[in-house]
Formats: C-alpha cells, structure tokens, sequence
C-alpha cells in the first residue's frame, strides 16, 4: 500500500507483489540453498568456537576473582563495540578467506557467553565449589562437575544470545569479504540495485532467524 500511494519511491520500497515474486524466485533457485549452507556452516563453527572459548573464559574470570575483576573494564568495553570494526585486524590474522567469517563469528559469540558465565559462576551457591573442594577436585573437575552441571541454565540463555550475535557476526563480514552466503548475496543485489530480491534475501534472514531463536527457546525450557 505505501509503495502503491507514491508515498516512497517503489524503487526503494517496491509492491508486495514485486517482493513476492522475489520470494518465488529465491524459493526455486537452487544457488540460494548453497549459500544458506554456507552461511549455516560459517554461524554454527562460529558460534561453537566462542561458545567454548567463552565458557572456559568465564569460568576462569567467575572462579577467580581478582582476575575477573582486573580484566572485567576491558571485557565490558569490547562487548559493547561493534564488532565490525575489528575485521580489518581480523583478515590480517587470518586472511580474507573463511577463517575471516569464523573468527568474527567467534568473537561476536564470546562476550555475551564469558560475561553470562563469569556472572552465573559469582552467583552459584558457594556450598558447591566448598563441597567440590574438600573432595580435593581438580580444577578440569571442578569445571565439570560442579560448575557446569550448576550453571546449565546460564549456558542456554548464553548459547542463545552467543547465537544472534554470531549470525550478525558471520552476515556483516560475509558483506565484505565472501563470494558465497546469504550476507553476499544481499549484498550482491543492493549493489545491482535488485531492491526486490534484497528484501526477499532479507526476509528470508528473518524467518530463520525466528525459527532457529523458537527452536533454542524450546531447548532451554527443556533443560530447566
């Protein structure tokens, strides 16, 4: 309705029936299944490594408090900067190749992850860690023993925000330096100006987006 009434330019906000169609041919096309692969692939490697990463961080900075507390300014501060701007660092690391989308993948995940748990960790009962100690546990004991199985509740809502944040990790980089994914395909329309296609590719980003946040959703009610 508001592209029809001349309110917009439709070339910036095309008719629905132009999106649909767009839509239609995105379903049919079988490229769009590669790079909603490839983007898949990128967002769960991604995600699994600054899960692990993040857990075992958070666990060290729960567990040990002054080294929490000393590395805590500098943890908060990079949580909150955009990630994208530490992708010129990251491609002198490791390249313009995949490692480049897993790394920014990764670091976009492990914030959220090592911030849920170092803060689960400082509010778990301390009769835990008291209990793991006078068994005389080492520490890769204490970790799963006791603190994981104590923390399993913060771990899923971490895994979830680690999630969102990798997918928007893996996208932006895939915008900028990638030949495959959904990221590079938006962006190969907007620079042909398929506005059209753009909005389907985007669509299509939210809907899994949805769906795969639905499916975590349920996961975590389970595991509580």
């Amino acid at each position: 309705m508001v592209a029809r009434s001349g309110w917009l330019y439709q070339e910036v906000v095309p008719p629905l029936g132009k999106v649909g169609a767009a839509l239609a041919r995105l379903a049919l096309d079988t490229a769009t299944y590669r790079h909603l692969g490839v983007t898949a692939w990128e967002v769960l490697a991604g995600l699994a490594l600054g899960y692990a990463a993040g857990v075992a961080f958070g666990l060290i900075a729960g567990a040990r408090r002054s080294f929490g507390d000393a590395v805590a300014p500098y943890v908060d501060g990079i949580a909150t900067a955009p990630k994208i701007i530490f992708l010129p660092i990251v491609m002198l690391l490791v390249g313009t190749g995949i490692g480049s989308k897993l790394a920014l993948g990764a670091l976009s995940a492990f914030f959220p992850v090592a911030i849920n748990t170092a803060a689960g960790v400082r509010q778990m009962n301390p009769v835990f860690a008291l209990v793991g100690r006078s068994f005389h546990l080492r520490a890769w004991q204490m970790a799963t023993r006791v603190y994981l199985p104590a923390l399993r509740h913060s771990l899923v809502t971490s895994m979830r925000l680690g999630f969102g944040l990798a997918v928007i990790g893996v996208l932006l980089a895939e915008t900028k330096l990638s030949n495959a994914g959904l990221g590079f395909l938006a962006n190969e329309h907007y620079s042909n100006f398929r506005v059209p296609d753009l909005y389907a590719v985007l669509i299509l980003v939210f809907v899994l987006a949805v769906g795969s946040n639905s499916l975590m959703g349920r996961f975590a009610g389970r595991v509580r």
